[in-house]
């Protein structure tokens, strides 16, 4: 058992924490003040090889393992979040969907832009979509439909909270084709943006990660080729299992950045900051909140590290993704609130970004399987 990186790891890491310093860190609070998009900063991303960093690079991606991705993800999180959920989606939810599960064909035609993040100098991302107004959790009470009609599928329905929904070029829609079969009646479809039928819906205005933009997502009788099908008939709903439960190990890296990013403000605001004659540091008050939040994230980095190990070294994850996920998750939402507590009266004002990290934490036990399904996945494992 090792605990030492790689020299190429610590590489990555270097890049992604030099890149959210200069890149990311300006314009930042102004950005989720205006839920502004951080296009510039993806763009920049795709040129580092960031959002196909597990992609073959056959198909345009930078051919690293899930722990560089976990690094890069965690120092993107400690500056942005709104621009490493755009990072991870990509990469967890789209490109390694279709790196794992897509034909030749799909992985040519879509794959290969969507790994380098760009199409004929143009930004091209992909959106996940899965959610809808009555299919949350239950992801197998899908009413978007896709009716066979020979060599293409009819879609209809509406799907909810898409993360680059706006921004996407390409969707992954996840929809039933024969309800008589429940969970295997589902069907995943790769869908353009820009095809007759596709309509965006408003903007979300959001509590945290106001810069991503996340949208409802409805079709009106769009013809999707059978050829844009991925895996067999019925698939859909396994796919969508599969990609999840990788895609929880970049929201627990997304988690563990944001952790990392309020503790570390923390720490040097009680070094700073003057009570009683002394630094508040100096305060065993605020010692024994700063060794729970070192605690606490340093647990979370380790199940973030092992659920990407078991990743790389084709072991089944899912146990340690929801493990990873659950507790980086309830890490990042209690140390940002105590780093508030810390700076006190400056910790509420926006130009302190802690209570930006607050408000940004608190999705990351919501979306992409709730704290709640990943005690029942976590629970249902170790009651085998």
């Amino acid at each position: 058992m090792h605990f030492q990186l790689s020299e190429e790891h610590l590489m990555i890491q270097k890049a992604a924490r030099d890149f959210a310093r200069t890149e990311c860190l300006p314009g930042v609070i102004e950005r989720d003040e205006h839920q502004k998009f951080p296009k510039e900063q993806v763009i920049k991303l795709a040129d580092l090889g960031f959002m196909g960093m597990m992609v073959d690079p056959a198909y345009g991606g930078s051919g690293m393992d899930t722990v560089s991705y976990v690094l890069a993800m965690e120092e993107i999180s400690k500056i942005d979040a709104s621009t490493s959920v755009c990072m991870s989606v990509n990469n967890s939810l789209v490109c390694w969907g279709l790196d794992t599960y897509g034909t030749k064909a799909q992985k040519h035609n879509y794959l290969t832009p969507l790994a380098q993040g760009k199409k004929d100098g143009q930004l091209y991302i992909g959106a996940f979509l899965l959610s809808e107004p009555e299919a949350g959790s239950d992801a197998t009470s899908q009413r978007t439909t896709a009716e066979d009609k020979g060599d293409y599928y009819l879609l209809n329905g509406t799907k909810n909270w898409i993360t680059n929904g706006n921004s996407a070029s390409v969707y992954l829609v996840m929809a039933q084709t024969d309800a008589s079969k429940g969970s295997r009646g589902i069907n995943a479809l790769i869908v353009e943006k820009n095809w007759p039928g596709v309509v965006v819906g408003a903007k979300e205005n959001k509590l945290g990660i106001r810069g991503s933009d996340t949208h409802s997502i409805l079709f009106n009788d769009v013809r999707v080729p059978k050829e844009n099908r991925i895996g067999e008939d019925g698939f859909g709903f396994t796919f969508a299992m599969k990609v999840l439960a990788g895609g929880r190990i970049g929201i627990a890296s997304q988690a563990l950045g944001i952790a990392s990013g309020a503790y570390e403000l923390a720490l040097a605001y009680s070094k700073e900051r003057k009570a009683f004659g002394k630094e508040i540091a100096q305060h065993q008050a605020i010692q024994f909140k700063l060794a729970d939040m070192a605690t606490r994230i340093e647990a979370a980095r380790l199940l973030c590290m092992r659920a990407a190990w078991e990743k790389d070294q084709h072991l089944d994850y899912s146990l340690s993704s929801s493990m990873a996920k659950v507790f980086a998750s309830e890490t990042a939402m209690w140390t940002t609130t105590e780093a508030v507590q810390i700076h006190g009266g400056y910790g509420y004002v926006k130009e302190y970004h802690v209570e930006r990290l607050m408000r940004d934490a608190k999705i990351t036990q919501i979306y992409e399987g709730t704290s709640e399904v990943q005690r029942i996945v976590i629970s249902r494992s170790i009651l085998k």
